[in-house]
């Protein structure tokens, strides 16, 4: 085992052993509120509820857990046996062809994924069915896999050899700068993804529709142009196909912005609770969160695009990886060796990322406020949210801090209730 090696499963091993530490100290915080839940609890979810959500908790973080362990192993024979030997034995270097360096390394990434469907399995037919969210059969179960990997297996491949030789024709004309203009080709590709994922890619999966006129459309439209979103439409997805949890997000930007709501949330809530979860969804676009968080996506896409040029000439860390020397300034084996390697680095970075998503939860909820007249109907929506997700109100603080994207649930409501 090289020092690279050893440096690379440490940090896996510390990673699964803090998040042991987190899920842990999450139990035991939960536990001890099981059967004596605090008194403000009882305005949230009865007795029932609050139990079956503890439970439910507690459930995925064991889960997680086992997840996590095999995970661990399957990363060490990965990283410590199986690169080495694939990219030593069908060397992906600049004397083979584009198309055979992405294949080598698209296939290596998809066979990666394969172990985690036993546990995705699991989670669908086992830990969801039991606390009664699971709504996909196997057979929709095992079509959306197959879809899955498909559709990874041909963007990732497209992507890698279109990389490939982008590095390969620009290296050599730029050999100070051609990773800046390789970025700039694969952050127009993400954007042109954003566009054409909702429109193509989604349909493949789950039926969008325009939301049927009514009374709640024509609420909803009014809202729009009054917070000067100026909807087109306004999409429902049919996710009561595969789950009982509701949601509603946003995606794209510019002209191609929309928002789409579950189908199950439009069951679940009155008009007033979806007005302001729409609201709320506005705030997002109206405050800029979007090209705030590509913009930062840029700034630290092109970092690591920098980090990889400098690493793609160190032959220490190609002999490191347990490749060959000679294999020192190939594309396809580091992109793959840093996509193996890097989380475990950057886990570490995502309290900060977490904490400006929160923010920007904040202020959204702050805008959705402003708009509807008051913070009630969103304490009310987000309340309906938690009870009907089983998500539990009170988790370990310093897990949410470390892990939640959304602030929780009291901290929403005592914001939402102070004075502008």
């Amino acid at each position: 085992m090289t020092e690279i090696q050893m440096i690379a499963l440490c940090s896996a091993v510390v990673q699964v052993l803090f998040e042991f530490f987190l899920k842990r100290s999450n139990e035991r915080h939960l536990l001890a509120m099981r059967d004596n839940p605090p008194a403000d609890s009882h305005e949230i979810m009865d007795e029932s509820t609050w139990k079956r959500s503890t439970d439910y908790s507690l459930a995925k973080s064991r889960f997680s857990t086992l997840e996590e362990i095999f995970g661990l192993f399957v990363f060490a024979f990965a990283f410590l046996y199986l690169f080495p030997l694939v990219f030593s034995h069908w060397p992906a270097v600049k004397t083979q062809p584009e198309w055979f360096c992405a294949l080598v390394a698209t296939c290596f990434l998809i066979a990666l994924q394969l172990p985690d469907l036993l546990f995705d399995w699991r989670r669908q037919f086992s830990l969801e069915e039991k606390f009664g969210f699971n709504k996909s059969t196997k057979g929709l179960w095992v079509s959306d896999k197959v879809k899955g990997l498909l559709l990874g297996f041909v963007f990732s491949f497209l992507l890698l050899a279109l990389l490939v030789w982008l590095y390969r024709a620009l290296s050599g004309a730029f050999p100070e700068t051609w990773w800046v203009w390789v970025f700039v080709v694969f952050f127009g590709i993400q954007l042109l993804l954003m566009v054409l994922w909702p429109k193509f890619i989604i349909p493949l999966f789950n039926k969008l529709s325009p939301l049927e006129e009514g009374e709640l459309r024509e609420r909803l439209m009014a809202l729009a142009d009054k917070t000067g979103f100026k909807a087109k439409t306004i999409e429902v997805i049919d996710g009561s196909k595969r789950s009982g949890h509701s949601n509603a997000y946003f995606t794209g930007f510019g002209k191609f912005r929309r928002v789409v709501l579950y189908d199950t949330l439009i069951n679940q809530m009155n008009t007033e609770e979806i007005e302001a979860v729409l609201a709320h969804e506005v705030g997002h676009y109206k405050l800029g969160h979007i090209p705030k968080r590509l913009l930062i996506s840029f700034i630290l896409g092109l970092g690591g695009f920098y980090l990889l040029s400098v690493l793609m000439e160190s032959k220490w860390l190609y002999s490191g990886l347990g490749l060959p020397e000679s294999q020192t300034g190939s594309f396809a084996p580091m992109i793959v060796g840093l996509s193996l390697a890097l989380g475990f680095f950057t886990y570490w970075l995502s309290p900060l990322s977490n904490y400006f998503s929160r923010k920007h939860e904040f202020e959204a909820d702050h805008f959705a406020r402003e708009a509807v007249g008051g913070g009630a109907p969103l304490v009310s929506a987000l309340r309906k949210l938690y009870v009907e997700n089983l998500s539990h109100p009170l988790p370990h603080p310093m897990l949410a801090a470390f892990h939640y994207s959304h602030p929780t649930l009291l901290e929403r409501e005592k914001a939402l209730r102070r004075k502008a």
